[in-house]
């Protein structure tokens, strides 16, 4: 269906892999295609958790160096008009309101790496490679800066953005870019026992506490109390809500469907 991007759904994991070439390199098209795609794992309740990933031997080495090329050959309306429409299709993605692994290997840099920091878990092998190195082509970051600084903090965000260097995984665990580091022999099993997590987990109540926990950051405490509650409430009735309820009494092992 998709030419950059082969969706796979089984045993409610969707795994999401990039493959464009060797580094994975992401084009308008792709991006297109992330946002399409976006959408529809959104709108399937048959989808509980989603993996993305690269092809090969790299997760993603960025966006092409052609869109940035045209970028500097269009006048500033223009070019807002360019940018925001590429930062909607990792919104789009963000904003899937089910829980999403990056499983990274080799490569991920440039937009590779902001579209790893979409995600709401980052799991990586040993042997990956970091770097933001936009400035160096005379452009700051286009997809987000934020989505580094939200986990990272500032000081660590300077120096990843505005020096550009590569950096090991190891250093961003320690920035909190990262939720696992593995050596890339257990990576698949790593990535697949964190994903499957979740298929024991009401999914409802997954994806409400996600929308608490993304919303709830940007607004004060009295609001995020507020929202808690309404978006709680909707769980009310709910038939994974009384399975939740009824298991935890009677002590025995719960099955969600969803509903």
């Amino acid at each position: 269906m998709y030419k950059s991007w082969n969706v796979e759904i089984e045993d409610r994991i969707a795994t999401v892999r990039l493959q464009t070439n060797d580094l994975n390199v992401m084009d308008m098209d792709s991006l297109f295609e992330l946002k399409s795609l976006s959408k529809e794992l959104e709108n399937n309740n048959e989808v509980w958790v989603v993996i993305l990933e690269g092809a090969g031997k790299h997760f993603s080495s960025g966006v092409n160096i052609e869109i940035l090329n045209k970028a500097a050959e269009i006048n500033a309306e223009e070019f807002k008009r360019h940018m925001c429409e590429m930062q909607s299709c990792f919104t789009a993605f963000e904003n899937i309101p089910k829980p999403t692994i990056a499983k990274i290997q080799g490569f991920c840099m440039g937009g590779g790496f902001m579209l790893a920091q979409c995600c709401d878990f980052r799991i990586a092998s040993e042997k990956s490679v970091f770097s933001v190195p936009l400035v160096k082509l005379g452009l700051t970051v286009l997809m987000g800066t934020n989505r580094i600084t939200r986990n990272a903090g500032i000081a660590a965000t300077n120096e990843i953005v505005m020096l550009g260097d590569k950096f090991n995984p190891e250093k961003a665990l320690q920035h909190n870019l990262l939720t696992k580091v593995v050596n890339p022999e257990n990576l698949d099993d790593a990535v697949a026992q964190f994903a499957n997590k979740f298929k024991s987990l009401p999914p409802q109540t997954i994806s409400i506490t996600k929308q608490i926990i993304k919303q709830g950051d940007k607004i004060p405490l009295d609001q995020s109390l507020e929202l808690e509650i309404e978006l709680q409430s909707k769980l009310l009735g709910s038939t994974d809500l009384k399975e939740a309820l009824d298991s935890f009494t009677n002590r025995r092992k719960p099955v969600f469907t969803g509903n």
